[in-house]
C-alpha cells in the first residue's frame, strides 16, 4: 500500500492473497507501507474487518482502501441489525464493488473479500471498478506479479486448511523477496464456521528459498 501524493498517484505497492478451503478460506498479506521510494510503515495490518466472519485485503492508497473498508463496515453492521442475521460475504463484497466503481476517479484502492457465511461456506471475491467474481483463490497488489506462476502451478482443489495456509505463506514470503515494495511481516486470518483467527508470522520466522 502507497500513500497518495498531490499531483502524482502513488501505484499499488503490497501483497495480498485469499483462498478458499472446505469450510472456509485463509487471508494473507505483507504489512509494508510506502511513499515513493520511503517506507512510512513497516507493519500496517492490511487485513481489515468487515464483520465478525468477513474480512479484506488491502491494497492500493492506503487511505483510500482503509476509507472503503470503514464505510462498508458499517453499512454491514447496520445490515445486520436490520434482517437479523450476520450478512452475507457476497453482501459485503457489492458493497465494495459499488463503492469502487462510485467513486472510480477519486478513489486508487483494489480489494479482496473473503468470508464465511452459512449460505455460501467459505468465499472469495475480486472486486475492482465495476467487477464482482467470486474465485477459488485470488492474488492481488505489486508482489502478485512475480508469484502468478506460483499460485497456479501451486494451487490444488480441495487443500485442507492447513494446506491453504501454508500456501499462504509461501506466496507471501516469496513476493516479499522480490517485490521492493513488499516486506515486513506476514499477517495471516483464517475464517470458518467458529469464526476467525488472526496470526502474525515475522520476517525471521517465513520460509526460505533457494535464493535466500
Amino acid at each position: 500500500i502507497k500513500y497518495k501524493k498531490k499531483k502524482k498517484e502513488w501505484q499499488t505497492a503490497t501483497t495480498i492473497i485469499a483462498v478458499e478451503f472446505n469450510g472456509g478460506v485463509v487471508l494473507g498479506s505483507d504489512s509494508r507501507v510506502s511513499a515513493g521510494e520511503t517506507v512510512v510503515n513497516r507493519v500496517m495490518n492490511k487485513l481489515s474487518l468487515l464483520h465478525d466472519k468477513i474480512y479484506c485485503a488491502l491494497s492500493g492508497s492506503a487511505a483510500d482502501a482503509q476509507t472503503i473498508a470503514e464505510m462498508v463496515n458499517y453499512q454491514l453492521d447496520v445490515h445486520s441489525i436490520e434482517i437479523g442475521e450476520d450478512p452475507q460475504v457476497r453482501s459485503a463484497a457489492t458493497l465494495v464493488k459499488n463503492i469502487s466503481y462510485k467513486y472510480k476517479e477519486e478513489l486508487s484502492a483494489h480489494l479482496i473479500v473473503a468470508g464465511w457465511d452459512r449460505r455460501g461456506g467459505g468465499q472469495v471475491f475480486v472486486t475492482l471498478n465495476g467487477l464482482l467474481s467470486r474465485q477459488p483463490f485470488a492474488v492481488g497488489g505489486s508482489g502478485s506479479s512475480y508469484v502468478y506462476g506460483f499460485v497456479d502451478a501451486e494451487y490444488q482443489k480441495g487443500m485442507s486448511k492447513e494446506d491453504c495456509q501454508q500456501f499462504v505463506v509461501n506466496t507471501i514470503s516469496l513476493a516479499m523477496s522480490r517485490d521492493g515494495s513488499s516486506g515486513g511481516v506476514a499477517y495471516l486470518v483464517t475464517i470458518d464456521e467458529k469464526g476467525a483467527e488472526e496470526k502474525c508470522i515475522l520476517g525471521n520466522e517465513l520460509p526460505t528459498f533457494y535464493d535466500q
